[in-house]
């Protein structure tokens, strides 16, 4: 009988997924509906009194935002105007604490509507933020299914929040 080839694999730590992994059934209730008192624990970036951006706890890439009405819709075509308005304020400073922090080379911007279109959370409607880098998708995310991500979220959120206070004060 042969032995079988030793193979050195690198070990990719993604503590932060244990949790989304290991639950026993869906949330209660909405996820992103929650009390402001939980912002920073939640990973909240900025908030007003229509839509707020919050660090996707799940991402794609580094940055990766979500950009929501408070209220809760799933529609786009419920919203109002001021709600639309406050979620492209949000858009813009997301993109521009985005640019400031990280200096990605493109975004992609989204909103999946309905479970069929993608939408992990399809009750509660939010914009996707993606930074994008030359290079990010590559053997690692094609070839084995894999995303590897630089940076902590928690780290992320304190760059971040340091950026979107700036931008604030523009």
């Amino acid at each position: 009988m042969s032995e079988e080839p030793q193979v050195q694999r690198e070990i990719l730590w993604a503590p932060w997924r244990e949790a989304y992994i290991s639950r026993d059934s869906e949330p209660e209730g909405c996820v992103f509906c929650f009390d402001p008192a939980e912002d920073e624990r939640r990973l909240v970036l900025w908030r007003s009194s229509e839509a707020f951006v919050l660090l996707n706890f799940f991402p794609y890439s580094n940055g990766h935002l979500l950009v929501l009405p408070v209220r809760h819709v799933a529609d786009p075509t419920e919203l109002t105007l001021q709600e639309w308005s406050e979620i492209h304020k949000g858009l813009t400073r997301g993109i521009k604490a985005l640019r400031q922090a990280f200096e990605p080379q493109g975004f992609n911007l989204g909103m999946n509507l309905g479970s069929f279109a993608g939408a992990g959370v399809a009750n509660h409607l939010h914009v996707h933020v993606v930074p994008r880098w030359n290079g990010d998708t590559n053997f690692m995310t094609v070839l084995g299914g894999t995303r590897v991500l630089c940076q902590d979220l928690v780290r992320t959120y304190e760059v971040l929040k340091a950026q979107f206070d700036a931008v604030g004060r523009d």
